[in-house]
């Protein structure tokens, strides 16, 4: 094989690695919450790079099961969650 035809393989090879490899620590902080809106209950799990990211992807989650409509959903979202466990 040519010498630029090996370079641009392990270029290519090198940033599959850094994607591969930074996809993994993304999910460095995974929360449960269970919210309580309008009588109905859900909870839910989710992981994001940061404790609060996961937290509010997982109240969205859960209000999303629970209710339907924007004016809802952004009450819902916007009450403090009825609990919350840190599970990483």
């Amino acid at each position: 094989m040519n010498k630029p035809v090996l370079v641009g393989i392990a270029i290519v090879a090198v940033i599959l690695g850094v994607i591969v490899y930074s996809s993994f620590n993304l999910a460095g902080h995974r929360v449960e919450v269970c919210v309580n809106y309008k009588g109905l209950q859900a909870c839910r799990t989710a992981s994001g790079s940061s404790e609060e990211f996961a937290r509010r992807t997982a109240t969205s989650n859960a209000c999303a099961q629970i209710i339907s409509g924007m004016t809802d959903t952004i009450a819902c979202e916007q009450a403090p969650p009825a609990k919350v466990t840190l599970l990483k």
